[in-house]
């Protein structure tokens, strides 16, 4: 399950995603295997507890295969059922549109205790992997979970949320057009490594091969 800490907006945003019908998946592509009207809420907390990124409503109503405007309101019922309208029990997390997509974020109240709670579950040192992303994190501020990726040419998303439950890097923004999520350092980073900007970190390019090995020397 994955639960981030609401580093960003605290407000909820009302859905600004069309509900044009014309976007919803074609009636005969909706078949037995869609949940029932009744289970769709349910179907989307189970999606969006285990997303990474925001979820259009799109891309939801093509997963659940169902219209648009179904799963437009069924966001707007769980976000009003988190949030406590109506009598209901006001939750810990709380259902965020966030760069055009939904995403299920801790409520900024609870930052604290989750971060916390991270902490004294993890142990002090980070793994290889860890320092590794963090390194590419610090040089490359901001970035995506994508471009990291691609550097490492391995999957970072359980890293990325070590680093992020030990504060050490946080959520910058949302990119507008992808929804991919930009990361960065925080100030807790600069106090563990001593320094007072990340302008302070080492050049790196002394550290990189220059592409010369391999060559004789009077190679010309």
């Amino acid at each position: 399950m994955t639960i981030e800490t609401g580093t960003m907006d605290t407000g909820i945003r009302g859905a600004d995603a069309p509900a044009d019908d014309s976007q919803a998946p074609d009636a005969a592509d909706v078949t037995a295997a869609a949940p029932p009207i009744a289970d769709v809420e349910r179907a989307l907390e189970a999606i969006l507890m285990i997303a990474d990124e925001p979820q259009s409503i799109v891309s939801l109503a093509t997963a659940l295969r169902r219209p648009v405007k179904v799963v437009h309101a069924a966001i707007e019922r769980l976000v009003a059922d988190y949030d406590g309208v109506d009598g209901s029990v006001r939750r810990g997390f709380e259902l965020r549109e966030v760069g055009g997509g939904w995403r299920i974020y801790v409520r900024s109240e609870f930052d604290t205790a989750v971060t916390d709670f991270v902490a004294s579950e993890n142990p002090s040192k980070l793994s290889q992997a860890a320092l590794e992303t963090l390194a590419v994190i610090a040089y490359k501020q901001p970035i995506t979970r994508g471009a990291i990726a691609s550097i490492r040419a391995v999957n970072v998303d359980s890293v990325v949320r070590t680093l992020a439950g030990r504060g050490l890097i946080t959520e910058l923004f949302t990119d507008s057009e992808t929804g991919a999520i930009n990361y960065g350092t925080t100030d807790v980073l600069l106090q563990q490594l001593g320094i007072n900007s990340i302008d302070e970190l080492p050049p790196i390019s002394p550290l990189l091969a220059d592409g010369t090995e391999g060559f004789d020397s009077d190679f010309r």
